[in-house]
Protein backbone atom coordinates (compact mmCIF):
# COMPACT_ATOMS: atom_id res chain seq x y z
CA UNK A 1 0.00 0.00 0.00
CA UNK A 2 1.55 3.43 -0.97
CA UNK A 3 2.06 6.01 1.77
CA UNK A 4 -0.74 7.92 0.33
CA UNK A 5 -3.24 5.51 0.95
CA UNK A 6 -2.28 5.26 3.99
CA UNK A 7 -2.69 8.98 5.23
CA UNK A 8 -6.18 8.41 3.46
CA UNK A 9 -7.18 4.83 5.43
CA UNK A 10 -5.61 6.62 8.54
CA UNK A 11 -7.82 9.79 8.19
CA UNK A 12 -10.66 7.78 7.55
CA UNK A 13 -10.21 5.72 10.80
CA UNK A 14 -9.90 9.22 12.57
CA UNK A 15 -13.18 10.76 11.34
CA UNK A 16 -14.87 7.87 12.80
CA UNK A 17 -13.73 8.00 15.94
CA UNK A 18 -15.07 11.71 15.72
CA UNK A 19 -11.30 13.32 15.64
CA UNK A 20 -11.37 14.94 12.50
CA UNK A 21 -13.08 18.84 12.20
CA UNK A 22 -13.46 19.79 8.51
CA UNK A 23 -14.33 23.08 7.04
CA UNK A 24 -12.61 26.19 7.05
CA UNK A 25 -14.25 28.13 10.07
CA UNK A 26 -14.48 24.75 12.51
CA UNK A 27 -10.59 23.89 11.68
CA UNK A 28 -9.93 27.65 12.84
CA UNK A 29 -11.76 27.03 15.70
CA UNK A 30 -9.92 24.47 16.66
CA UNK A 31 -6.49 25.91 16.37
CA UNK A 32 -7.25 28.80 18.11
CA UNK A 33 -9.02 26.77 20.93
CA UNK A 34 -5.56 24.95 21.07
CA UNK A 35 -7.28 21.71 20.30
CA UNK A 36 -6.10 21.17 17.33
CA UNK A 37 -3.44 18.94 16.73
CA UNK A 38 -2.46 19.02 13.19
CA UNK A 39 -4.16 20.50 10.05
CA UNK A 40 -4.18 19.58 6.76
CA UNK A 41 -5.04 21.48 3.66
CA UNK A 42 -6.38 20.32 0.43
CA UNK A 43 -3.46 21.21 -2.68
CA UNK A 44 -6.49 22.41 -4.96
CA UNK A 45 -7.35 24.91 -1.73
CA UNK A 46 -7.74 28.43 -2.64
CA UNK A 47 -4.96 30.87 -2.30
CA UNK A 48 -6.74 32.84 0.27
CA UNK A 49 -7.77 29.52 2.61
CA UNK A 50 -4.19 28.37 2.32
CA UNK A 51 -3.18 31.43 3.56
CA UNK A 52 -5.60 32.11 6.08
CA UNK A 53 -5.36 28.66 7.47
CA UNK A 54 -0.97 29.06 7.03
CA UNK A 55 -1.11 32.00 9.00
CA UNK A 56 -3.29 30.52 12.05
CA UNK A 57 -1.38 27.34 12.36
CA UNK A 58 1.92 29.18 12.59
CA UNK A 59 0.63 31.66 15.36
CA UNK A 60 -0.34 29.20 17.23
CA UNK A 61 2.46 26.54 16.78
CA UNK A 62 0.14 24.24 14.70
CA UNK A 63 1.85 21.97 11.94
CA UNK A 64 0.49 22.02 8.52
CA UNK A 65 0.66 19.89 5.54
CA UNK A 66 -0.40 20.11 2.28
CA UNK A 67 -1.87 16.73 0.84
CA UNK A 68 -4.23 15.29 -1.76
CA UNK A 69 -7.23 16.90 -3.02
CA UNK A 70 -10.29 18.25 -1.92
CA UNK A 71 -12.26 15.20 -3.37
CA UNK A 72 -10.14 12.41 -2.16
CA UNK A 73 -10.18 14.17 1.61
CA UNK A 74 -13.83 14.34 1.65
CA UNK A 75 -13.57 10.52 0.31
CA UNK A 76 -11.49 9.90 2.99
CA UNK A 77 -13.31 11.31 5.67
CA UNK A 78 -16.85 10.13 4.46
CA UNK A 79 -18.45 13.40 3.63
CA UNK A 80 -18.71 15.64 0.13
CA UNK A 81 -15.14 17.67 -0.86
CA UNK A 82 -13.08 18.40 2.14
CA UNK A 83 -10.70 21.23 1.37
CA UNK A 84 -9.56 21.17 5.58
CA UNK A 85 -9.54 19.09 8.22
CA UNK A 86 -8.10 19.53 11.68
CA UNK A 87 -7.07 16.12 13.75
CA UNK A 88 -7.82 16.56 17.21
CA UNK A 89 -6.31 13.38 18.55
CA UNK A 90 -2.78 13.38 19.76
CA UNK A 91 -2.10 9.51 18.68
CA UNK A 92 -3.69 10.20 14.99
CA UNK A 93 -1.56 13.49 14.73
CA UNK A 94 1.39 11.73 15.30
CA UNK A 95 1.26 8.68 13.38
CA UNK A 96 -0.37 10.89 10.49
CA UNK A 97 2.45 13.61 10.68
CA UNK A 98 5.08 10.87 10.66
CA UNK A 99 3.34 9.35 7.31
CA UNK A 100 3.37 13.02 5.29
CA UNK A 101 7.03 13.23 6.43
CA UNK A 102 7.75 10.50 4.81
CA UNK A 103 5.43 11.30 2.20
CA UNK A 104 7.36 14.44 1.50
CA UNK A 105 10.94 12.94 1.67
CA UNK A 106 9.49 10.40 -1.20
CA UNK A 107 8.37 13.26 -3.23
CA UNK A 108 11.59 15.25 -2.93
CA UNK A 109 13.71 12.16 -3.84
Amino acid sequence: MSTEQAILNLLGIAARARQVVSGEEQVVKEVRGQTAKLVIISTDASKNTQKKLRDKCNSYSVKLFEFSTRDALGHATGREERVSLAITDHGFAKKLKQLLTELEAETEA
